[in-house]
């Protein structure tokens, strides 16, 4: 067997890009999780059987992929020294009701530069992380945890 670099990753290596624990809390659809020591809370509206205790589980979603869009976009601003002065996202996940493919709904709002600087920050949000994981699809590896010793 061939002795691979000091410092090299394997070719099946993994790199961990986040871990959360979900656990069920004390309303009826309230979950609490634990996001790289952050906690975090998830219900559903009163409407739909929830106490409304924390945000939808799309609205997560979202929130990720805004997180991901606002720090990508100001780090190339940054590196380029370009005079960013305001940057936000709104966000919104649809789903037809006639059928069809769900789409997200992404509107950037840039403040302090000329429309050729904002398009180009238009562009790379098609490449963050968060955007090619939806894009490209997730494999989800489902298992049982082996049974707790009673």
């Amino acid at each position: 067997m061939k002795a691979s670099k000091p410092g090299a990753i394997a070719a099946h290596a993994e790199l961990t890009l986040g871990r959360a624990r979900a656990s069920l809390g004390e309303a009826r659809y309230a979950v609490n999780m634990d996001v790289g020591g952050h906690t975090i809370v998830a219900d559903e509206p009163e409407a739909l059987g929830g106490g409304n205790a924390g945000a939808r589980p799309f609205g997560l979603l979202l929130a990720a992929l805004g997180a991901c869009t606002l720090m990508t976009l100001r780090m190339y601003a940054g590196r380029k020294r370009w005079p960013l002065v305001a940057l936000d996202v709104r966000l919104r996940y649809l789903r037809p009701s006639s059928g069809g493919a769900d789409r997200i709904e992404r509107v950037l709002e840039i403040a302090g530069l000329d429309d050729q600087r904002r398009a180009k920050l238009a562009d790379i949000a098609e490449r963050t992380p968060v955007t090619l994981a939806i894009k490209g699809g997730v494999i989800i590896d489902t298992r049982l945890a082996s049974p707790a010793a009673g």
